[in-house]
């Protein structure tokens, strides 16, 4: 058991937009939320998966949508409480904990705002590891685990409770949902007990966030290069560093998609990195060679800070470092690779671990 005070929280908001692997969202809005929320009720408690008894409930709180709506329409921070109160009382069960659904900028923020103002603990524990654009992309998912009863609630003050017959009804459903309450909502989803949520999630994923984000920022105070503690912090593999120069972005069917085109700096003078991405970034092609594919992590920072870029950050003439970090081992059984690989986003091509490309591995 441990505090969450303001100085961990401004880590778990960089540590956890990098693993967001462009996605979940700009941390800012949502580590405002936190801020505000722990420095009016006091530090959150973060508890690991074990020490939450098997029969309570535990409800993951998040944001749905694409990201780059975030950036003109800010939630009014009632959203996500009454879409948790209202999951409350629909289940007619006190809820014992709340935690992130994803690890991403705004996703790994809203829990502990929520956790603050509630007075409940704060689960050391995610359903990704990373963050995944669609709502069955969870490894509760790969457990069974309904996503069903949710409840997701506007800025408008509109609140939507859904029971679906699959998961892949309810991203559906509620992604429909989303569009039309204008590309962004606050939900609570995946009830669960506690002994469901010590097999299904995994662990010690806020904590890592918060790791990263210290040694980022421990390494900039030393003057020393952040890039380099960042790759040792995760054991990630270097697949590119060069200058943005070109971002193909829409927003459509609530996601942000696009790719960025990347021209090579230093040692990678002369070749171009493109990277393609939903919400978050999926495949990164170096020339005519795949370098990294979901469900790995693919992650841009800038180069000199090692602050992560969001998908709706990228801008033109970004110097970045793009790094692969191995995803965890749930998302490399077949079911995993069903639901999360290559080939469910539509690429045809075969997942290989970004540890074997980063040793010169190819594409089958």
């Amino acid at each position: 058991m441990t505090r969450i005070d303001a100085q961990t929280i401004e880590d778990i908001a960089i540590g956890a937009a990098l693993l967001g692997t462009g996605g979940g969202g700009d941390p800012y809005v949502g580590k405002l939320m936190a801020l505000q929320a722990v420095k009016e009720y006091g530090p959150v408690t973060l508890i690991s998966p074990d020490e939450v008894p098997d029969e309570a409930v535990v409800v993951p709180t998040a944001m749905m949508g694409a990201p780059t709506v975030l950036i003109e329409k800010v939630p009014n921070g009632e959203e996500v409480f009454r879409a948790f109160n209202g999951l409350k009382n629909y289940l007619g069960k006190d809820i014992f904990a709340t935690l992130p659904i994803e690890a991403g900028g705004v996703n790994s923020m809203i829990p502990i705002a929520v956790a603050a103002r509630l007075g409940i603990p704060l689960v050391d524990c995610d359903g990704m590891g990373r963050a995944f654009p669609e709502l069955q992309m969870v490894t509760f998912h790969l457990y069974g685990v309904s996503a069903t009863p949710m409840v997701i609630a506007d800025e408008k003050g509109n609140t939507i409770i859904l029971e679906t017959i699959n998961n892949f009804w309810t991203e559906s459903l509620a992604r429909n949902a989303t569009v039309v309450m204008g590309g962004s909502v606050m939900l609570s989803i995946y009830p669960m007990t506690g002994k469901v949520l010590k097999k299904a999630g995994i662990k010690n994923i806020v904590s890592y966030s918060a790791k990263i984000g210290k040694v980022i920022r421990e390494a900039r105070q030393r003057g020393e290069n952040p890039a380099e503690a960042l790759l040792k912090a995760t054991g990630g593999f270097e697949l590119f560093k060069g200058k943005v120069v070109d971002v193909l972005r829409r927003t459509e069917g609530g996601f942000a998609r696009g790719e960025a085109k990347i021209e090579g700096i230093e040692e990678y003078k002369g070749e171009v990195l493109q990277v393609k991405f939903q919400n978050e970034n999926l495949v990164a092609i170096r020339g005519e060679r795949v370098v990294a594919t979901v469900p790995d992590l693919i992650c841009i920072v800038n180069l000199e800070t090692a602050i992560p870029i969001t998908t709706e950050g990228l801008r033109y003439g970004n110097r970045v470092l793009v790094l692969g970090i191995p995803c965890d081992e749930k998302w490399r059984t077949p079911e995993g690779l069903e639901t999360v690989g290559p080939r469910y986003f539509g690429y045809d091509l075969d997942y290989v671990p970004v540890e074997v490309l980063a040793q010169g591995g190819e594409k089958q």
